[in-house]
């Protein structure tokens, strides 16, 4: 026998007396049920939640088992956060900016209209104080938050007529969510909340006039240049928007905490990865539209821009006053960090954008 052959028997004889010897080991398993906001492999959210579930069985070791169910499954895609909550499922994976109705606190998680950035965006959890806080406001709901991953910026959307001033918006019928809602409403379109497949129907039927999903990856993979040909930007309402995966705090507080650093890693490692495919393949997607499809990318207007800026400083201010002492926390604690960064980031990424843009040669 060769050598190669003796070690790797032995191995297999070692770890099958192991488990012989130590059957709690093999009964330490869990299966959990992940239900999701999306449709399954949704390019985008879709893709992302199956790569989560995936990870944290991998990252367990196989002692957690996920299954994914995707929206309508078990139960529907805005029913996940409750679902969790109450056990129904062990984990979810969707977005804050749905579950303004629980508390508008936990919008700030998801995006803020001319807010943070992916990278900002987790910077302020990770060395702003921003966990601390998504963690006290989710466990009023029996949760345990952890984001993985963002869309990056999202797009101002698609829009049957074009937008020359804000006497446009005006009762525009517009699909958008969470903040961004608010920020709209101030300036008077008539915001209406849906997901993705139902956003084509309605602007396919007329329903809605105009709407945003998320950006031209999952734009494209929906279809919405079949109906509308004028793509805005930029999507001021949503500068990032954070993915999450909220678990029963129950359930995670019973794990091991070899177990709760797994699922924290999974969480936290996803990030990245994400954000970076959404980034690579948005402009991919944007290219092929224009070639081949015709779609015609078009930047609003600098008076609806800052109308918008105005109308999001107002939706900030109402934050800065509710009634909610945690809301108030919450939304000072992302000011201080959104403050501190811009000013850094006018040296540092806004600079090197700035200084790619110029005319010069370079590649070819």
């Amino acid at each position: 026998m060769k050598r190669r052959e003796f070690i790797q028997k032995g191995a297999v004889g070692a770890v099958a007396t192991a488990a012989l010897a130590t059957p709690a080991i093999a009964q330490d398993k869990r299966k959990w049920k992940m239900v999701t906001a999306w449709p399954k492999n949704l390019p985008g959210p879709g893709v992302a939640a199956q790569m989560l579930a995936d990870r944290i069985t991998a990252a367990s070791g196989g002692r957690i088992e996920v299954e994914l169910f995707a929206a309508g499954e078990l139960v529907p895609g805005r029913g996940v956060f409750d679902a969790v909550s109450e056990g129904t499922a062990e984990l979810y994976h969707a977005v804050p900016a749905y579950w303004g109705s629980k508390s508008k606190g936990i919008l700030l998680f998801g995006s803020q209209p001319f807010g943070l950035r992916a990278d900002e965006q987790v910077g302020w959890l990770n060395h702003g104080g921003g966990q601390a806080l998504y963690d006290e406001m989710y466990a009023r709901f029996n949760l345990k938050p952890f984001l993985c991953g963002n869309s990056g910026p999202q797009w101002a959307g698609w829009f049957r007529n074009e937008i020359k001033s804000v006497d446009d918006l005006k009762g525009l019928r517009y699909r958008t969510t969470g903040l961004a809602s608010e920020m709209c409403s101030k300036l008077g379109m008539a915001v209406q909340a849906m997901g993705g497949r139902d956003m084509f129907q309605a602007l396919q039927s007329g329903t809605i006039d105009a709407g945003e999903f998320i950006g031209p990856w999952t734009d494209s993979a929906l279809g919405f240049y079949q109906i509308s040909k004028n793509y805005y930007w930029p999507g001021v309402g949503e500068p990032s928007s954070a993915e999450e995966c909220g678990f029963n705090k129950k359930a995670y507080d019973d794990l091991p905490d070899d177990l709760k650093q797994a699922v924290s890693f999974a969480c936290e490692s996803l990030y990245n990865p994400v954000w970076t495919e959404y980034t690579t393949k948005h402009a991919k997607a944007l290219k092929q539209m224009v070639a081949e499809h015709g779609v015609q990318v078009k930047m609003l207007p600098e008076g609806v821009i800052r109308a918008m800026g105005n109308a999001a400083g107002e939706v900030i201010d109402d934050l800065r006053n509710d009634q909610d002492e945690l809301v108030k926390k919450i939304t000072e604690s992302f000011l201080a960090y959104r403050t501190s960064i811009s000013d850094y980031m006018v040296y540092a990424d806004n600079g090197q954008m700035n200084a790619r843009a110029l005319d010069y040669k370079y590649g070819g």
